[in-house]
């Protein structure tokens, strides 16, 4: 095979997506080496896939088969509204082995990264420029709710070539629809330049849908004094793929069930049990980062 495939599912939520694009790669993906393949590892199976999901509010929206828990999903969460941007490493210090961004940093202080002042003994912001892109893209729908120009990008191209992990998600480009009842519908499409379609699919997704409803559409219902709901979400991963070393335990967690009732795989996200356990997760999860902070503030 010389070419690529390129697939395309499409379902009402996200639990209905992601795994009919998980079946559609499993069938139909490309074997290919990667370059995080180490000795032994089979080939993972690859595409390009676009994921539509009509409705990305609606339940059923938890795929019980994705590899995390309801805890993991709040996290993520977040995590993409900020919670942990100030894991990020300085990068011109050696011995910071924490991250290199976060995709909030990269939205919302992008063009910057994080230094170390060894004069001033403290961390500072540096870069060439600092935009707001949530501000600039909820400003720019508020006023201008028919724009095409509305989008994000995370790639930093002076930094990102050199990283040995840089940014999956490339850009976040939004639309609005306005129905007969004057309710905005904030249409969005996503890219990704890989995705791990087992390991970080869904909870990629789940994460950027609540993004997408408390950081862009409620920010423009309050600035625009207008009903805004998410409308259909478009999913791009020019590379979608499931890693040789992860491809039995994706077979014996997601296959074995495929043939079951759909209504067992999956969890309804609005069922009270479901958010009781999601709420409860919050103050886990600072306590958490707390303890992580203390953790290295004693090591320093």
């Amino acid at each position: 095979m010389k070419n690529i495939p390129v697939l395309h599912v499409q379902g009402q939520s996200i639990a209905e997506g992601y795994e009919k694009a998980l079946v559609s790669l499993y069938k139909n993906g490309i074997k290919m080496q990667t370059q995080y393949d180490r000795e032994g590892d089979i080939p993972s199976i690859d595409a390009t896939m676009n994921i539509t999901i009509t409705d990305p509010w609606s339940d059923p929206m938890i795929h019980k088969a994705f590899p995390g828990g309801i805890e993991d999903l709040h996290e993520y969460v977040m995590e993409l509204r900020g919670a942990k941007d100030h894991w990020m490493k300085s990068m011109n210090d050696p011995e910071d082995t924490r991250w290199e961004y976060t995709y909030h940093w990269r939205l919302k202080n992008y063009g910057t990264w994080k230094d170390y002042s060894k004069r001033e003994k403290r961390q500072i912001v540096s870069g060439p420029f600092r935009i707001d892109q949530i501000e600039m893209v909820v400003e720019k729908l508020a006023s201008q709710p028919h724009t095409r120009q509305a989008q994000m990008i995370t790639w930093m191209p002076d930094i990102d070539p050199a990283c040995y992990d840089p940014p999956c998600l490339q850009s976040l480009l939004y639309r609005i629809v306005e129905d007969e009842d004057g309710v905005w519908w904030l249409n969005c499409n996503i890219r990704f330049r890989s995705n791990d379609a087992w390991g970080a699919n869904f909870m990629n997704m789940f994460g950027l849908v609540h993004f997408n409803r408390y950081e862009i559409a409620a920010a423009i219902s309050k600035r625009a004094k207008k009903r805004v709901e998410l409308g259909r979400l478009n999913w791009h991963a020019d590379s979608y793929h499931i890693y040789g070393k992860d491809i039995a335990d994706f077979e014996k967690r997601f296959l074995v069930n495929i043939k079951k009732p759909f209504e067992t795989r999956v969890y309804n996200f609005f069922d009270p049990m479901i958010q009781e356990i999601y709420s409860e997760a919050e103050k886990k999860i600072r306590d958490k980062i707390k303890n992580y902070d203390s953790k290295r503030k004693a090591s320093m």
